[in-house]
């Protein structure tokens, strides 16, 4: 299970744009961490292929990774594309691909802004 690295871009409204690309089925992505920043939003773009499903995980002690939720309390299994809003504040999150095919590529663009 490969590890994809992530880009990270400060942009100029003052949001910050992270994106793990060519995620693939048994991939995961690189951890990101931003504590500060607590309203998160994520997409999820690209062929699923067959049975394709990400989570996006997240931790607060840097071992113990769990799925995090949107809004209405529903897990971030993603098996088609989407955007949604992420409800937890944790120190580090990461995408998982956990199923899919020979045709599974995924890119994850999570959104970040500081609470002000």
């Amino acid at each position: 299970m490969p590890t994809r690295q992530y880009s990270a871009v400060r942009r100029p409204d003052g949001t910050v744009l992270v994106t793990w690309s060519g995620l693939l089925n048994g991939d995961d992505g690189a951890s990101y961490e931003a504590p500060p920043l607590a309203d998160r939003a994520l997409q999820v773009v690209g062929v699923f292929g067959s049975g394709g499903t990400l989570v996006l995980e997240g931790t607060i002690d840097g071992v113990n990774w769990a799925v995090l939720n949107d809004p209405q309390g529903n897990a971030l299994t993603v098996t088609a594309a989407k955007i949604e809003q992420i409800m937890e504040l944790v120190v580090s999150v990461r995408p998982r691909v956990t199923a899919g095919d020979g045709d599974t590529s995924l890119v994850v663009s999570m959104l970040l802004k500081e609470t002000r």
